[in-house]
């Protein structure tokens, strides 16, 4: 089931691919952005966790904290030079996707469809042109993953979030800049 607003989002305490224990009871005095992506060789993704990756210094500066999930397995990722470039910040492998069902991620073969048949050689040119992964699925990746992310506040609680209807379809930008220089607000 989708989570909504103002809600506390579900703990999590574990590994990520680097070794380090994430613990989000530990970022409860801060903002996060938790974003859940497909499989290492999507060029959607890996386009979204490239512009991310460029803004972590101005959001840290802001007091906000990111944490990535893929459903591929660690060693996949820990393949790819560039998900291993993107340490510090944490990456969790979840292949069987516990924590996607726990943050209500669904599954769409008609959103990937579309988002493949709109997008996918223009994506997958842009991210081979950044010196991107583009490759097929491997163990058990899904064609029908569909991303998602969550801006949590102090708390824990989820002030903001987005399902994504189409591969494309994420948080705005400058939505994730506004929220990372807001003033905290504690849930009561």
């Amino acid at each position: 089931m989708p989570l909504t607003k103002e809600v506390t989002a579900p703990v999590f305490n574990l590994t990520d691919i680097f070794g380090r224990q994430i613990n989000l009871e530990e970022y409860a005095d801060k903002k996060v952005f938790i974003g859940f992506f497909r499989h290492a060789g999507c060029p959607f993704c890996n386009l979204r966790v490239h512009a991310l990756a460029k803004m972590r210094d101005e959001l840290i500066e802001n007091g906000m904290e990111m944490i990535y999930f893929f459903e591929s397995g660690k060693d996949i990722l820990l393949r790819s030079s560039f998900h291993r470039e993107v340490n510090p910040i944490p990456i969790i492998s979840d292949p069987d996707k516990k924590w996607y069902g726990a943050y209500g991620l669904e599954e769409s073969g008609k959103g990937s469809a579309v988002g493949h048949l709109k997008y996918f050689v223009q994506s997958a040119i842009n991210a081979k042109a950044k010196g991107l992964p583009v490759h097929p699925m491997k163990d058990g990746e899904s064609i029908k993953t569909m991303p998602a992310e969550f801006l949590l506040g102090p708390g824990l609680v989820v002030k903001d979030f987005h399902y994504s209807g189409e591969l494309k379809d994420r948080l705005d930008f400058d939505a994730i800049r506004e929220f990372s220089t807001a003033s905290p607000s504690v849930k009561a």
